[in-house]
């Protein structure tokens, strides 16, 4: 592969967008967790009891700094009475929303 202005692209620029986005991603997954936890006036203590996941998680989720499972999504929509997708209905407007 040749260098070229119009294509280089340094590893390490993709690599921070990535991580970026990624932060971006977890921390609108964690407000949207937090609201739904908000809605039904539970505490996080109440929340990891039903979902069987201790409260220092579920903070680290609301926080946006754990990167949740698959099936910890779907033990955390089921301990919110709510479905997968009812979870994730909105997350692609809360990522695009400004700062």
């Amino acid at each position: 592969m040749t260098y070229s202005p119009w294509t280089y692209r340094p590893l390490r620029t993709i690599i921070d967008f990535m991580e970026k986005s990624k932060a971006v991603i977890l921390r609108a997954l964690g407000l949207m967790i937090r609201e739904q936890r908000a809605a039904l006036g539970i505490s996080q203590e109440e929340l990891g009891l039903r979902c069987h996941l201790d409260r220092t998680y579920i903070s680290g989720l609301e926080r946006g700094v754990r990167n949740p499972s698959l099936t910890a999504l779907v033990t955390l929509a089921k301990g919110l009475n709510i479905t997968v997708s009812q979870l994730l209905e909105n997350l692609e407007i809360e990522i695009e929303k400004p700062e």
